[in-house]
């Protein structure tokens, strides 16, 4: 299809922007960092912070052409269904209407012909969905659970998470705007149960206003400081529509399967 992909989707065009704009899109958190009370530790707001030629080549992973097709590969409700576990894959859960399939297709969208579906209604993803990235790695998207997760949900998730021998990260997108649900607190236990590596990302922020995303960043950081042992501690914040933090986690993707032999992560 020739659909052009949307503004900001390319590191081209943000780097375009005038310097705090460019941060704001780039690093989102740090945007954030100077509305922190005076003394605040910001350490865990720049674990990865990568450098241009990184954000380069992670783009670059995401940007199919004829020797690097980029494709939708098959959909499956069992493990036994699934395609055989080739090349380090990450996946991606979250509750119902986090806006999951919104952020893969955003993630992807320099790749316009890979088809994300994105439904109308909340709870439709009901099977796992791999896409492949030429020969570099997987991505899942996972149903979402919560409301009107799939009955069988629970047991093809955990039997993932526990079988999937080729899994590097597992990212678990939480609403911006409303923060941890009881739902989230399941799927952490869950995570922390398995002693799977997961990364926390914040979706929505453009929805969030400043204050309320502050102190959603500031109460998960602090919960994820106290109650977990394999998140990563740094946050990640996006936003689908205007491409915050998009180019930051494909570089985080590309670095967790192995595809950045270099990144400079303070």
């Amino acid at each position: 299809s020739g659909r052009a992909p949307p503004p900001l989707a390319a590191l081209s065009q943000v780097l375009r922007l005038e310097r705090s704009r460019r941060t704001g899109i780039v690093f989102p958190l740090q945007k954030l960092e100077r509305y922190l009370a005076p003394g605040t530790d910001t350490a865990r707001f720049r674990l990865f912070q990568p450098g241009l030629a990184a954000l380069q080549r992670a783009e670059a992973l995401f940007r199919s052409d004829r020797g690097h097709p980029i494709d939708y590969v098959s959909s499956a409700v069992r493990m036994d269904h699934a395609p055989p576990p080739a090349l380090p894959e990450v996946c991606f859960i979250g509750r119902s209407n986090v806006g999951k399939s919104s952020l893969i297709r955003a993630l992807f969208s320099l790749s316009p012909e890979v088809e994300v579906r994105v439904s109308k209604t909340p709870g439709h993803t009901k099977k796992m969905n791999f896409f492949k990235v030429g020969k570099y790695f997987t991505l899942v998207d996972m149903p979402g659970y919560g409301y009107r997760s799939p009955q069988d949900f629970v047991e093809m998730v955990e039997a993932y998470l526990q079988e999937r021998r080729n899994l590097k990260r597992t990212f678990l997108l939480v609403d911006g705007v409303v923060g941890l649900q009881k739902t989230d607190h399941t799927a952490v236990e869950m995570l922390e149960e398995f002693g799977i590596p997961y990364v926390m990302v914040l979706t929505k922020i453009d929805r969030a206003s400043r204050g309320l995303l502050l102190k959603n960043v500031l109460e998960i950081q602090e919960f994820v400081k106290e109650n977990t042992q394999g998140c990563f501690p740094q946050l990640f914040l996006v936003s689908s529509v205007e491409f915050s933090g998009v180019h930051l986690l494909r570089c985080l993707v590309a670095h967790v399967t192995g595809n950045l032999p270099t990144v400079e992560t303070s």
